[in-house]
């Protein structure tokens, strides 16, 4: 059978944003229906609210239903719980409720997963190692994980994946200690992707490739969070996605620059310079 293609997944990280009525989302759309309208502008969404709070077996149902039934994934963000308030450690059980909460639902809609950890933890390699080493590469094995949730999902547990598909994990690290080799090195040893983050010159920046697909996130060029990309600039990200995609890697991008809704048209932007 030969090799699959590699593909480029581009869109926006998040959808429901009240300041996109109006702007990108029609006036008289209703907001149960924005995720059906962004779905069908870009290829893949990367799913934030997953960083905020554990969602449900049937909102993670629902995203489904209302997404393309082909070519369409989601990336899913980890648990602020995981990332920010244990650090990593001590993690067997928030695990368990993570990957319990209605993300075997995904399945073939299943993307790579991101954990972004805060800008004040330092690098800490044995600890880094300990909790790549838990992470399931499969849905299959997010079963088990998923096994070990306790009960504060009190709005039900799915340990059963709706299909067996392949799990990446990708790492968004800010604090200037991450940015070297043994880092790199760690990344690899797992097969864990580096996130090319673009933070307006906030934080260190890398194009680091450590795994067979690469994850990028455009927080904005001038101001983060707030300013749109130039057609210079996204025709610099094309010609890198177009690159790393020729390498034989999936690329997913996420424009996360939503303050004032640049991020869905500079996504459809990118979307067409990378198609054309």
């Amino acid at each position: 059978m030969p090799k699959r293609a590699a593909r480029a997944y581009i869109g926006i990280s998040g959808y429901d944003y009240k300041p996109w009525r109006g702007a990108f989302y029609p006036d008289g759309l209703p907001a149960r229906r924005w995720l059906e309208y962004a779905s069908a502008r870009f290829n893949s969404i990367e799913l934030n609210g997953t960083f905020y709070s554990l969602k449900s077996p049937a909102v993670f149902a629902r995203w489904v239903d209302e997404t393309p039934a082909r070519d369409f994934v989601f990336a899913v963000k980890g648990g602020r719980f995981i990332t920010h308030n244990l650090k990593l450690r001590n993690a067997e059980r928030s695990l368990g409720n993570f990957f319990a909460s209605g993300v075997l639902a995904l399945g073939g809609k299943t993307g790579p997963f991101l954990w972004q950890l805060p800008a004040t933890y330092r690098f800490d390699a044995e600890r880094l190692d300990g909790f790549m080493r838990q992470l399931p590469r499969s849905a299959r094995a997010a079963e088990a994980v998923a096994l070990r949730h306790d009960d504060r999902l009190r709005r039900g547990a799915l340990v059963d994946a709706a299909a067996n598909v392949r799990y990446r994990h990708a790492f968004e690290v800010r604090h200037p200690s991450y940015f070297h080799d043994e880092f790199y090195a760690l990344l690899r040893a797992h097969g864990c992707g580096f996130v090319v983050a673009d933070t307006a010159g906030r934080f260190p920046y890398a194009e680091e490739v450590t795994a067979d697909f690469v994850y990028v996130r455009l927080h904005g060029s001038q101001e983060l969070y707030a300013s749109g990309y130039t057609d210079t600039e996204l025709d610099e990200w094309a010609a890198k996605v177009r690159a790393w995609r020729g390498s034989g890697r999936d690329v997913y991008v996420y424009f996360d620059n939503d303050i004032k809704v640049h991020a869905p048209y500079d996504a459809m932007r990118l979307a067409e310079r990378v198609a054309s």
